[in-house]
């Protein structure tokens, strides 16, 4: 059998592909087993600084989409090493974003929705389309960013392509998720 250099690197992001979509099967089964099927730990009002996590979890995904923003602007602009920084620290706020939303929910458990009237279906509405798009985010910015630092420019900016606007929503959509709840669900 003989492997050229194209077959041999097709056949390696063959297989980080596949390690990515089962690390990102692993990440969302256990976050939905987290949310959904695991119970409380319960100690919110023994530990008082689990009920200030939603506050910085908004606040992570404000700055992911500031970064991402930038991280944009950078790349229009050819600054190639401030769009790195920028992707960087767009990756580093989502995944402390990720540690504080499981810490929260090993702690509280899901956060039910109680208000009533027309911003329920708009709550519901933006829960689901934001629950649906973190799941097929997970794989596209570790796919994304392993092109990139793979140095293959041409299929990361087909991904990125991809990944910019899901990962924005997201972000975006966790923030107004927030308010909602802060607002409306009394």
């Amino acid at each position: 059998m003989n492997l050229n250099n194209s077959d041999y690197e097709v056949s390696n992001d063959k297989n980080i592909f596949i390690i990515i979509g089962i690390l990102s099967f692993s990440v969302i089964s256990f976050l939905v087993w987290l949310i959904y099927f695991k119970p409380a730990a319960d100690l919110t009002g023994e530990i008082s600084w689990v009920g200030l996590l939603p506050s910085l979890n908004a606040f992570l995904n404000s700055l992911t989409s500031i970064f991402l923003i930038t991280g944009l602007t950078f790349i229009k602009q050819n600054k190639i090493s401030w769009h790195k920084k920028s992707m960087f620290a767009a990756t580093g706020t989502s995944a402390l974003f990720l540690i504080s939303y499981i810490t929260y929910h090993h702690y509280h458990g899901d956060t039910k929705f109680v208000a009533t009237g027309a911003i329920r279906p708009i709550y519901f509405g933006i829960l689901i389309s934001h629950i649906l798009l973190s799941i097929v985010q997970v794989p596209l910015i570790l796919s994304t960013l392993y092109l990139a630092l793979a140095k293959k420019f041409v299929r990361h900016k087909k991904f990125a392509r991809i990944t910019f606007p899901i990962w924005l929503y997201v972000s975006v959509t966790g923030v107004l998720i927030f308010v909602i709840l802060r607002w409306f669900n009394l």
